[in-house]
């Protein structure tokens, strides 16, 4: 059998995420957007990649974790209700001079919890390596998350010390008891599926995928927003979880959508707007007081 070359088998993989060259990056009226960045390649998974907003830095920075049930979804869509913005949500963001991230991560059928929320943190530990030449400031990031990636970006500020906090659009808070149509006993739901079996089965792993069974005093502060009809994530979820940060001496803010259901579906549109900036004034006033 012959040996391969050692030489070659150095130059066979792409350089590692850590030190690969960034991207050329488009420009946007003062603002650099990288698209398909690479940050980590997880064994035996396709490479993760994250797109970039980046002003003029060093920049504070928001990281952005997408929906769509942990089986779906793309890094770079905040939602129904923002698809036809123009221009769109992350260049608002940017524009107000807030760096953005839009993260990839391993969705339930590709991998278990706590696959995704591994992936979210080492996308955070990419951006700190990288900052310097991305023109951010990782000390002053604040996540945010829409309905399943609002549960990972809860999980990660409750676990990470140096966010200075969250934004969660109608995200779950609770894997552990029945809420809405949810039934932790059922095998087929999108939280079974993430976890690998049903809730109940491995009460663990459902109660560490619970942020509200994470909450603790040190949380930095939070801003969740629900649809009051909310038929797919019910609104308890934020409600509770934000209970739940006051009562551990925790800043949360709660505001509930008159007339809402999931993905802010029947809100007026000045209401998704309000929302939004409602969430970008909290994001802001986090990172530059």
């Amino acid at each position: 059998m012959t040996v391969p070359d050692p030489d070659l088998l150095k130059q066979i993989p792409a350089p590692h995420p850590d030190e690969a060259p960034l991207p050329p990056a488009a420009s946007l009226g003062g603002i650099r957007l990288l698209r398909g960045v690479p940050y980590a390649v997880p064994d035996g998974s396709r490479p993760l990649e994250l797109d970039l907003w980046l002003p003029e830095g060093p920049a504070p920075l928001v990281l952005y974790v997408h929906g769509g049930a942990w089986r779906r979804g793309r890094r770079d869509d905040l939602g129904m209700r923002t698809r036809d913005w123009d221009p769109g949500p992350f260049h608002r963001l940017a524009a107000a001079g807030l760096a953005v991230a839009c993260v990839d991560y391993r969705l339930s059928g590709e991998a278990l919890f706590p696959a995704p929320l591994d992936d979210v943190r080492t996308a955070l530990r990419w951006l700190t390596r990288r900052s310097g030449e991305l023109g951010i400031d990782p000390r002053r990031t604040v996540v945010w998350g829409e309905s399943a990636g609002g549960q990972l970006a809860a999980l990660l500020a409750l676990s990470e010390p140096h966010l200075a906090g969250a934004v969660l659009w109608y995200a779950p808070s609770d894997l552990t008891a029945p809420r809405g149509g949810f039934r932790p006993h059922d095998p087929r739901t999108p939280e079974a599926l993430l976890l690998g079996a049903a809730p109940a089965e491995v009460p663990d792993r459902a109660r560490a995928a619970s942020p509200l069974a994470q909450v603790h005093a040190a949380a930095p502060p939070f801003f969740l927003a629900h649809g009051e009809e909310d038929t797919m994530v019910c609104r308890t979820h934020s409600a509770d979880l934000a209970a739940a940060l006051r009562d551990a001496g925790a800043a949360a803010e709660l505001r509930l959508v008159p007339g809402a259901d999931h993905g802010w579906y029947g809100a007026a549109e000045q209401e998704v707007h309000d929302v939004f900036t409602a969430s970008l004034d909290f994001a802001r006033c986090l990172v530059t007081s």
